[in-house]
């Protein structure tokens, strides 16, 4: 019987220690990186009047006459 008794006081040791060191294991381990972003939906490309530069139309600087500029001074400098 005192076998029985010390076989489980060493089974119940054996399984407090694991979990210990399974949880410092996590604990101590960096978070995963973030997951890659996935590419936007493509968008028109417009050109600037003034200097050529293309850039994306939702990021133009709408002008007079429907153009669309790089910069509100390259608007502004263009009279429109």
């Amino acid at each position: 019987m005192k076998y029985l008794l010390l076989i489980v006081l060493l089974f119940v040791a054996y399984t407090l220690w694991r979990n210990a060191r399974i949880r410092d294991d996590r604990e101590s381990r960096p978070p995963p990186p973030p997951p890659p972003r996935r590419p936007g939906d493509p968008q028109e490309m417009v050109s600037c009047p003034v200097c050529g530069v293309h850039l994306p139309r939702s990021e133009a600087v709408p002008g007079a006459g429907g153009l669309l500029y790089c910069s509100n001074e390259h608007r502004l400098r263009a009279g429109g």
